[in-house]
Parts: C-alpha cells; structure tokens; sequence
C-alpha cells in the first residue's frame, strides 16, 4: 500500500506565498502513485481572501478556521489534531506556508526516512535542509547542532535540533510524543519536538541535500536590536512577535534544568544594552 501523508499548514494573511505554496506542493513528485497526500490547513482570521483563493484553486484543502490569535505552534497545533482525527496517517508532515519545495522534495523525506529506518533500526523525524534561495545554496532553516547548522553533504546526517519549515514525522512518533506541545504559542515549538524525539530514543536527521527554498528572517531581532527604542525591545521580549521571554525559560527549563537562570539572564541583558552584551559575548 502507498504511504499516507497528512500535510499540515497555519497561514495568517499571506495569500500569495500560500497560494504559490499550495501549488508547488500538490506537483511533487510521486504523488499519488509513491504515496498520498491530504492538506490541512489553519487560516488564522486572514483577511486577505486567503480560504476563499484556496477554496476556489485547491478544493481538496482541508480549511480549518482560527481565531487569529494563534501563531505558528498553536496553528499547526490545530492542524495536526484535526488531521489525526481524520485518519491514522503514516506520516505527518509539517509545512511553512513561505517554503517553496524542490519538485522531489517529499520524496527524499520519505526516502531519508526509509533510509534511516533500515540503517539504524529507529524511526526519525527528518526535516528538510533549505537554501537561502534558488540558485543560492546557502543554508537557512533545517537541522542544527549547538555549534550550528549542519550543512548538507551528501550523505544522512544526524541533528539535535529542527527547524519546522519542512519536516516528516513518522506516525510511530507522533504515537509516542502526540502533537507539538502546548507551551508555546509561536517559536521554540519545533525545537521542542525535536528533542523530545531524542529523550524518547528516536533520531533526528536532516537531508542529504538541499530540498527546499526559504528565505531567512532578516535583520537583527527587534527585542535585541540596538536601533528599536527600549520600550519597544522590552514589549517584543514578552511577546510572541518576538522572544516571548516566559515560554523561553519554560523551554529552557525543560531541557537544560537549572541552568535557564544563565540563559535568562543573557536575555535580559541583551534585551538591555545590545551593544554592550555584542561586546562582552565575543
């Protein structure tokens, strides 16, 4: 039997990076003949005619409506209950709206997957490797280390964390760990799932290449960036726009114990005087 693929997105008024999205992922290669593919996808209270514009060129589209207060965790939160509740699907995969994905792309994750499957024995979470654009091989999101992010090269790599632009969950762990965590409302939950995997005893890879386009977020952070006035810095620290400094320490908490009294500190102090803790961090 082929392979069933949940495709999970959250979108909040981006219609044409959704739209161009949702294109280029329904002429993946293999579909329908390697594995199928059902899409579900939270619009997040778009006001741009995003459901409708979905609704009208991709009808297949599972549209599961939010409040608009959801962000990226809480939304693919969404996304992936009402997909588990729909069938029990071999993989889930984990899709951002501004990824663009290399025709085989899915192919090699579920390629990667197998591959690993057979190799070491365990199922993994596989997360894309993507370039910084097209004809730009320069990495932007996928797997890392604590010294970095693991470049591509040819062969399976293993990672400790996962960036969520595009990723595969297996089901046997999503059976394990279930959905992404409800600690946080937008950043740190794709970390989160990663190294939950690993404390579970399950691996986590990245590709062998580069499968996939998007563009990193640009510029310093605005709750550590020495041209945005403190007030301001103070306000993003604290919220989901930006570090969101409470499910920070609880995400450092989690899997660091009592050293998220270091990690806070240097939050707060970088959300201070920037320059000064550039300075003192070299």
């Amino acid at each position: 039997m082929k392979p069933t693929v949940a495709g999970l997105l959250t979108c909040h008024n981006r219609m044409e990076k959704t739209l161009q999205c949702l294109e280029n992922l329904y002429a993946q290669n293999g579909l329908n003949t390697d594995y199928k593919l059902d899409v579900f996808l939270v619009d997040d209270g778009s006001t741009d005619g995003t459901s409708e514009a979905i609704t009208r060129q991709f009808h297949l589209v599972d549209i599961i409506k939010g409040n608009g207060n959801l962000y990226w965790n809480q939304g693919m939160r969404l996304a992936w209950d009402t997909a588990a509740k729909t069938k029990d699907y071999d993989f889930y995969f984990w899709l951002n709206d501004d990824t663009i994905l290399d025709q085989n792309a899915l192919l090699e994750l579920i390629k990667t997957y197998n591959h690993v499957a057979v190799l070491e024995q365990n199922d993994a979470v596989i997360t894309a490797a993507c370039r910084l654009a097209q004809g730009n091989d320069t990495f932007s999101y996928g797997g890392r280390i604590d010294k970095g992010p693991v470049l591509p090269n040819g062969k399976l790599q293993t990672c400790k964390y996962i960036n969520g632009n595009a990723v595969l969950v297996p089901k046997a762990i999503y059976k394990k760990l279930g959905n992404l965590s409800n600690d946080y409302t937008h950043g740190m939950g794709d970390f989160d799932y990663g190294l939950r995997a690993l404390k579970e005893g399950f691996g986590c890879c990245t590709t062998s290449d580069y499968i996939a386009t998007c563009p990193p977020n640009e510029g310093t952070p605005g709750w550590c960036n020495p041209n945005v006035p403190l007030k301001k810095r103070w306000e993003l620290l604290h919220s989901p726009h930006g570090l969101n400094i409470k499910e920070y320490i609880k995400f450092r908490k989690k899997f660091w114990g009592i050293k998220w009294i270091s990690f806070a500190f240097k939050a707060y102090a970088k959300m201070i005087d920037p320059k000064f803790y550039k300075k003192i961090s070299k």
